[in-house]
């Protein structure tokens, strides 16, 4: 018995399918959006749970107003380097990169 898988063949070997670096950036890039979406999320929730349990506690509000304008930071870093992304690939001529 031999075990082997014949990579000869297209789309038997399918670590081969990452031949250039615009196919990476189509895998890896789509997961890093998400997961900053779902911190985002996650963050929004937070604040927004801190400030009902706030109540007249300004310092707890505070703190609150402030995470959750981190978390809209963050997501204007996510969106701008999604774009920025975009950008690069449009000035270089790179056509397949975060296909929309």
């Amino acid at each position: 018995m031999v075990y082997a898988i014949d990579i000869s063949q297209p789309g038997n070997f399918e670590p081969s399918k990452i031949s250039n670096v615009s196919t990476l950036l189509n895998i890896i890039l789509p997961f890093l959006t998400l997961g900053g979406a779902l911190v985002f999320l996650a963050m929004s929730l937070w604040a927004g749970f801190k400030v009902i349990t706030g109540g007249d506690n300004k310092e707890q509000i505070s703190q609150a107003q402030k995470t959750l304008a981190f978390a809209v930071v963050g997501l204007i870093v996510v969106v701008s380097s999604f774009l920025l992304v975009k950008l690069i690939g449009f000035v270089l001529g790179i056509n397949n990169i975060l296909p929309v």
